[in-house]
């Protein structure tokens, strides 16, 4: 008999597992949960479907949610067997989200705020049901991101990285070819790699195919990453490869193949091919099933009904306090004033010529920048003495809203005609202080336009996008001032001759104290 006693009293703690009514009720309480954050911030969602319908680069975003939701259902029998446990962190994780969201609504940056929305979703689970139903279901909830249209960032690097690789696998064939920024020319044609070309998409598909069959199918760390690697690396030097498989054959067939619809019929089926390689790559990683521990058995003792009737009380708690979060911040957006603005023609402002520069009033402008909405403009071109000319352009904004601001997403930010080269932000010294601009350098066959940009937001002058919509965001959300000022100066020159930087610091040197003090004189009220 001691023995026995002895035993029992050395077997490992068995867990309490909830009453299965009750496990029902609080997963119930979790989808009605869920539901509600989607209604609550069903424009925001809504944004997100019109993407995935108008854009082929996210049209795989239909499928994310399916799958998740299916990735979560095969988890099921082990939810089941987890105890509720309300974490306050998941509040606390909601409330960031919604404060996040509302600055992002404010400022108009719809990938923020759909990256918000979407995060609400874990957060909620993580509020009422706890940090165990979050890594049970970590995989799904994660993959639900893959759905949030981003990428467009990563447009001008893989461009650039498909133009180099094609120029020199081009060039260790014996293909004579000269290269300008994305355009190639070819003794039988010219080309030029454009968004469509950049392999965005193949990348894009190919990452979430190579998360799905890791998570599935391999089990360990190292092979996950591997596999993730190959999911990567493939798609980006395929497309290269790609791309010159395609020049190739135009070329050789002077320029009868691949130059139409077949360039692109060609492209979807290198894609198949792709797909295929990635799999048989990451079949070489696959792991055979891990073997599902038992579940405990379920105890019907006294303690453990009373414990299951507190988790009850406890889910409803958490998930009231995750409605009423979740309500506060889109109840809050709709009581701020954005300042519709109406539609009508642009109007020209009046601006006093620089010091010592004249007005070239027949001279046709080299350039004439994208604006959004119907802002108050000014443009004219300017000589100093019988130097060369210099451009200048103002957008001017009394009161922002969507698609009629200051900075807002736009398929073609420099024109059809020219192509960005470089860009960064570089330092000058006026007579005022040091001055940021943005400089960028545009393309369009030998010719060559030297771009300075800055913002004035608020009052508040700065190079920095992000800097301009946190200064919106806090507009918006304070009942301030909203207005905002789009101020370029630009000259041309040769591609062989030096950048005109002197001339452009000369003429800003001039011009910015009678730009600011012109945009002192409008009205800027709240």
């Amino acid at each position: 008999m001691s023995l026995q006693l002895d035993q029992v009293a050395r077997l490992p703690d068995v867990a309490v597992l909830p009453h299965p009514q009750a496990q029902q009720q609080a997963l119930a309480i979790l989808l009605l949960a869920l539901a509600a954050v989607v209604l609550l911030y069903h424009a925001t969602f809504w944004s997100m479907l019109e993407l995935w319908s108008r854009s082929q680069t996210f049209a795989h975003g239909f499928l994310i949610v399916p799958i998740s939701c299916w990735l979560a259902w095969r988890q099921r029998a082990r939810l089941a067997a987890l105890a509720p446990q309300p974490s306050w962190h998941g509040l606390l994780l909601l409330g960031a989200l919604g404060l996040a969201w509302l600055l992002a609504d404010a400022a108009n940056v719809s990938v923020v705020e759909q990256y918000a929305a979407t995060a609400m979703l874990p957060a909620c689970v993580l509020a009422i049901l706890g940090w165990p139903a979050v890594r049970l279901l970590a995989f799904p909830l994660a993959y639900l991101f893959l759905a949030v249209p981003f990428g467009e960032v990563f447009l001008d690097p893989l461009i650039d990285f498909t133009a180099a690789f094609t120029v020199t696998a081009l060039q260790w064939t014996g293909v004579p070819v000269f290269r300008d920024g994305n355009n190639f020319s070819l003794p039988t044609g010219n080309w030029s790699v454009v968004e469509a070309c950049s392999g965005l998409r193949y990348l894009i598909a190919a990452l979430a195919l190579g998360a799905l069959y890791a998570h599935v199918h391999c089990h360990s760390t190292g092979r996950r990453l591997a596999v993730m690697a190959a999911a990567l690396l493939v798609p980006i030097l395929a497309n290269g490869v790609r791309a010159y498989l395609i020049v190739m054959l135009g070329h050789l067939s002077g320029m009868r193949l691949a130059v139409g619809v077949d360039h692109l019929i060609y492209g979807w089926l290198f894609f198949g091919l792709v797909v295929l390689l990635l799999f048989w790559l990451a079949a070489r990683w696959r792991e055979l099933p891990l073997a599902r521990a038992a579940l405990a058995p379920t105890l019907s003792a006294r303690p453990g009904a009373s414990a299951a009737a507190a988790s009850r009380h406890a889910v409803v708690r958490a998930s009231v306090a995750c409605l009423l979060l979740a309500a506060l911040w889109p109840a809050l957006a709709s009581h701020r004033d954005d300042g519709a603005v109406p539609p009508g023609s642009p109007v020209v402002l009046a601006l006093p010529d620089p010091p010592a520069w004249r007005r070239l009033h027949d001279a046709a402008p080299a350039w004439q920048a994208p604006y959004a909405g119907t802002p108050a403009r000014f443009a004219a071109t300017y000589a100093l003495g019988d130097g060369a000319p210099v451009g200048l352009q103002l957008h001017w904004y009394a009161r922002q809203a969507r698609d009629a601001e200051l900075l807002t997403h736009q398929s073609s930010p420099y024109g059809a005609r020219w192509m960005a080269l470089a860009q960064r932000v570089q330092d000058i010294t006026l007579a005022g202080g040091a001055l940021a601009v943005r400089e960028s350098v545009l393309g369009h066959g030998g010719e060559r336009l030297l771009v300075w940009r800055i913002y004035r937001q608020g009052g508040i002058v700065t190079a920095r996008p992000v800097l301009v919509k946190l200064l919106l965001a806090q507009a918006k959300l304070l009942g301030r001032r909203q207005d905002g000022a789009d101020i370029l100066v630009f000259a041309a020159y040769d591609e062989l001759a030096p950048p005109p930087r002197a001339r452009l610091h000369a003429f800003l040197q001039a011009a910015l104290p009678v730009i600011e003090q012109r945009l002192q004189e409008l009205p800027h009220g709240p």
